[in-house]
């Protein structure tokens, strides 16, 4: 999907493809917020909803997913800092992770597991609409 003749990105493109996916994960906090007012044990993740909107709106505007994908591929690579707040919970509640820890070791594994077939699935899809919009 890189365009090697393309310009390169301006400060301001990636800005702008910073805010576009904050918004979209903001959107779609939104919406499951005003969803759950209407269906109170609605179990969806805003960022899942946001995502969505995301992959619609590259769908709908293609000249912006070089600046995202810039971004994104920025964020992926300091990825691991992202955890650190996730280990400090870990440390904190030790307890809980001997009363149920072989419990939640299936659970990870399964979530992990269940969260790479979408994944997979989502690339294909993701990769045959591209390909059958692109020139």
């Amino acid at each position: 999907m890189t365009d090697t003749f393309a310009p390169p990105l301006k400060p301001n493109d990636l800005v702008a493809g910073f805010v576009v996916l904050i918004l979209c994960q903001l959107a779609g906090e939104a919406l499951v917020g005003l969803l759950r007012l209407a269906v109170p044990g609605l179990a969806l993740p805003g960022p899942v909803l946001g995502m969505i909107l995301l992959l619609v709106l590259l769908v709908l505007r293609r000249q912006e997913a070089r600046a995202i994908m810039s971004v994104a591929n920025g964020l992926l690579g300091v990825l691991s800092l992202l955890f650190v707040p996730s280990a400090v919970g870990i440390m904190q509640h030790a307890e809980l992770i001997r009363t149920w820890g072989f419990q939640l070791l299936i659970a990870v594994i399964a979530s992990t597991l269940l969260t790479l077939v979408v994944t997979v699935f989502a690339f294909l899809a993701t990769e045959r609409l591209l390909a059958r919009t692109s020139p």
